[in-house]
């Protein structure tokens, strides 16, 4: 028996042997189109390439796709389990052409897979073609040798695809497989149609037109090929069953979850089972592709599967939580194709166990509620929407969950009700936030947030993608449109950019719209909670709500922020293990050319220990581990050692990014929402630049990573060079040749100092020679010096206050502009005569503010030097005051 992984193997290499390209599968979450919430559909990563906005190195695809359908128009949710063929998440084999070959070949190609390398019987085989298309009614004539009555043509639009209501459009031809007479149900096109027999395996798109206008419709210049084949159901049908649940793959995983829950795969539980197999396939991809559980969005859908998953795992008595133990019976069928399953397994079922965890603790309550308002029910057997509603504001039931918990007893949900008690909440809500205080100019936001909801993230995994605008803002008012020139505030319902939170700067970058209009992207920040707001300039054309949007990260500023913000959790690392548990963060910068770093430390860091946790973080960054994220509740994330940092606001569930290498304990475990680099070793180097105090207690380091770090290093060689050039040193000698200058230095100042305390003392160049005056009775010895430091007058004061004997000495010296003085008083004239005093009227003359010492001995300054004259007549005014 072929597996599902050889049915895969063998499409793609098929279609690789006639000369298409491999195309690994796009995520989930589609970044190029923003009116679909998942990729449903293998053409979605192309249908840029189909519409020619984007052109590719090939012009033939083959892929196998991940697809899921759980919300919006394309929502299978209610009847998984139940049917043999629908899922949440299915995958999607195809090929592709882009105006390469047309109908013939893509004709030819599907027929020799399914009947030479397939080995499906031909008997068992008939196709549709749209009732127009006589082309390919005739090359499956040519081709297949299929007798006519097993062409069938079909007149409506179910073999016509088009992609919107303008744009790329075309027949279809579908293969179908009878799985025999034994099953009820008819050809298609016929009354029984809606049976189970007849089987759709393989969709075949001719993209031959283009939708010009409703009543418009002309050929393309380059015809296209998109099919699409369920592996599902082809694995059913190679494998022969026509249950896609009982192939080797859902069955694996059907096996695993009785076995875990200890009950039967095929006995009262088995729709629960397939629920289980289905939902943990969509669930584990989701999370996988950045999908977290949320109360918006794609986190919400998400959060439904997995909690539809949960109560049928409470059905079968699951006491523990059932789903993250299914997870490596997925990774060992599916890893191997899908290689992110692997990589993001932490995080799949740290986010499986938590959410489950946390819903079982409230599903037993919200069951209960459920049967007691049940129980009381009329015969109109309807369950009010306010109950429904209380089950999903207080217990986290999903409108859907309750609708399917009350399917088997034929009750029914007041979906009215429930809609009228969600809005009233919503207007309650309105209420208490206009009296919280906030400034006005941020009410904007709020009914923003209000009208259309929460903003997606897409920026853990991406930097580019397309987006639908949804508001604008300008001078803080909501406007229509913008155009070149425009300051504008823009919200979309999905970005990569990142908002500015947890000392993480914004991102800035670029968007673009298909018709022409071109933005600078600035900044960006988050308004009240969840809603981004990109702040951009329009360079040109005019931009209005509901256009589609390209929004691009600028890449090296990102890619220096991630560097940035993952090196200050190794440094965190460091300095605890370094310097003592008692090192905490309080407080961050991270931006895209440098990072400070606050921490609690009681005094300054040595330059030893400095030194030594640098070389730590770089040692860390060699090793190149592993950089993986987790989504945990915040209190057993703390329990399982992850750091919080200070003045984070946590709410229920909290992501938490981990770095080394797997299967060792982790370099560093933190509560973090920022975006980081995948490895370590991407960071590239580390440096830090400056250690300082900022507050009592608190210590700031700031550093630079990669590139930046790199300039700095250079910058420094370049000083060193040059120093050692001007020394005529090898660079090595420098610090002992600066010592001896040094020293040198220090001995000229020392015998220079000298000297001109003898010159003053004894007259020499000293203005004013050795002269003494006779001031009110007094001694009055006034020296006006050139060029002597301030440092030396208080001892050349002492000097002269020996030889005078008693009396007063008035020193003002002029350096570089600037006037110094000092006025010395004998001490057996302190009692009458202040030094303060008289330093204070000598310092007024040349612009100072004032002057202190004591009253033998007083030093002032000031800022006009050339009246240093007039201070030292100011002083003998003074003293003769006295």
């Amino acid at each position: 028996m072929q597996t599902v992984n050889d049915i895969r193997k063998a499409f793609l290499d098929f279609f690789v042997r006639n000369g298409h390209t491999a195309v690994e599968s796009s995520p989930l979450v589609p970044r190029n189109d923003p009116t679909l919430m998942f990729t449903n559909a293998g053409m979605v990563q192309f249908k840029n390439v189909f519409t020619g906005a984007e052109t590719r190195a090939y012009k033939r695809a083959t892929t196998a796709q991940k697809c899921v359908r759980a919300g919006g128009k394309h929502n299978d949710l209610e009847n998984v389990g139940h049917t043999a063929r629908h899922h949440t998440f299915f995958e999607m084999l195809g090929n592709f052409s882009f105006g390469d070959y047309f109908k013939e070949d893509a004709i030819q190609f599907a027929w020799q897979l399914v009947t030479r390398d397939y080995g499906l019987a031909k008997d068992r085989l008939c196709v549709t073609v749209y009732a127009e298309d006589d082309d390919a009614f005739h090359l499956w004539r040519k081709i297949s040798g299929l007798p006519e009555n097993r062409i069938i043509r079909i007149p409506t639009s179910d073999n016509f695809w088009a992609m919107g209501d303008t744009g790329p459009c075309g027949p279809c031809s579908e293969i179908f497989y009878d799985h025999g007479d034994h099953i009820w149900g008819g050809p298609p096109g016929s009354p029984e149609q809606d049976g189970d027999r007849f089987v759709e395996i393989w969709n075949l798109v001719f993209m031959q037109y283009e939708q010009v206008t409703p009543a418009e419709r002309r050929p393309l210049p380059k015809p296209s090929i998109d099919t699409g084949m369920g592996l599902e159901r082809i694995a059913a049908v190679m494998q022969g069953t026509h249950d896609n649940y009982e192939t080797d793959l859902m069955r694996a995983l059907i096996v695993a979850s009785a076995e875990e829950t200890h009950t039967k795969p095929d006995g009262e539980h088995r729709i629960s089972h397939r629920v289980i197999a289905d939902h943990l396939r969509a669930s584990c991809f989701l999370i996988a592709d950045g999908v977290l559980p949320s109360n918006e969005g794609r986190g919400y859908v998400l959060r439904r599967i997995m909690r539809r998953a949960m109560r049928h795992a409470q059905m079968i008595g699951s006491r523990d939580p059932l789903m993250w133990r299914l997870v490596p019976a997925l990774v060992a069928k599916m890893g191997q194709a899908y290689p992110e399953l692997e990589r993001a397994q932490p995080l799949i079922e740290e986010t499986l166990k938590l959410e489950e965890t946390r819903f079982k603790q409230t599903l037993e309550r919200g069951l209960r509620l459920l049967d007691e308002a049940t129980a009381e029910l009329g015969a109109d057997k309807r369950l009010p929407g306010e109950v429904a509603f209380k089950l999903y504001d207080t217990f986290g039931f999903p409108l859907d969950l309750t609708q399917d918990a009350l399917r088997g007893k034929g009750i029914d949900v007041d979906v009215p009700g429930f809609d009228a008690a969600m809005a009233r909440q919503k207007a309650e809500a309105r209420k208490a936030w206009a009296g919280s205080g906030e400034a006005a100019t941020e009410g904007v936001w709020f009914e923003i947030r209000e009208e259309i909801g929460a903003t997606e993230f897409l920026g853990y995994d991406t930097e580019g993608a397309d987006a639908k605008v949804m508001a604008l803002v300008v001078d803080g008012k909501r406007v229509d449109r913008a155009k070149a020139g425009d300051e504008v505030a823009i919200v979309v319902n999905q970005t990569p950019f990142y908002g500015e939170s947890g000392g993480q700067v914004g991102d800035t970058g670029r968007a673009t719209t298909a018709g022409g209009t071109r933005l600078t992207v600035t900044d960006t920040h988050k308004k009240v909670g969840d809603v981004w707001v990109h702040h951009a300039r329009v360079e040109a054309g005019t931009l209005a709500v509901g256009d589609d949007i390209h929004l691009e990260v600028d890449h090296e500023r990102r890619s220096a922020i991630r560097a940035n913000h993952s090196v200050t959790h190794l440094l965190h690392a460091a300095l605890r293990d370094r310097l003592g548990s008692h090192v905490t963060q309080k407080g961050s910068l991270v931006s895209p050319d440098r990072m400070r770093f606050d921490v609690s430390h009681p005094k300054p860091i040595a330059p030893a220990e400095m030194a030594e946790v640098e070389a730590t973080v770089n040692a860390h960054i060699r090793a190149n581990a592993e950089v993986m994220t987790r989504l945990m509740d915040p209190e057993s994330a703390v329990k399982a050692g992850a750091m919080a940092l200070f003045g984070e606001k946590y709410g229920d569930e909290v992501r938490v990014v981990s770095m080394g290498a797997k299967g060792e304990p982790p370099l560093s475990t933190e509560l973090c929402g920022g975006t980081h680099v995948r490895r370590t070793g991407d960071i590239g180097l580390f440096k830090v630049v400056s250690e300082s105090a900022v507050a009592a207690g608190v210590r700031r380091i700031e550093a630079l990573t990669g590139a930046g770090a790199q300039a700095y290093l250079a910058e420094q060689e370049r000083v060193l060079q040059e120093t050692a050039a001007l020394l005529k040193a090898a660079p090595a000698e420098v610090p002992a040749r600066v010592t001896a200058l040094i020293e040198e230095r220090r001995r000229l100042e020392r015998e220079l100092t000298d000297t001109r305390r003898k010159m003053a003392s004894g007259g020499g160049a000293a203005s004013g020679g050795g002269e003494v005056k006779q001031v009110n009775g007094l001694k009055f010895a006034p020296r006006l010096l050139d060029g002597m430091p301030a440092k030396d007058l208080k001892g050349l004061a002492d000097d002269l206050k020996k030889q005078l004997g008693s009396g007063v000495i008035a020193l003002v010296s002029v350096a570089e502009g600037k006037a110094s003085l000092v006025v010395g008083v004998t001490d057996d004239l302190t009692g009458k005569i202040s030094a303060v005093d008289l330093v204070r009227a000598g310092s007024a003359a040349v612009g100072g503010k004032g002057g202190g010492g004591r009253p033998d001995m007083a030093q002032a300054g000031g800022p006009d030097g050339a009246r240093a004259a007039e201070a030292l007549t100011a002083i003998e005014a003074a003293l003769a005051g006295t």
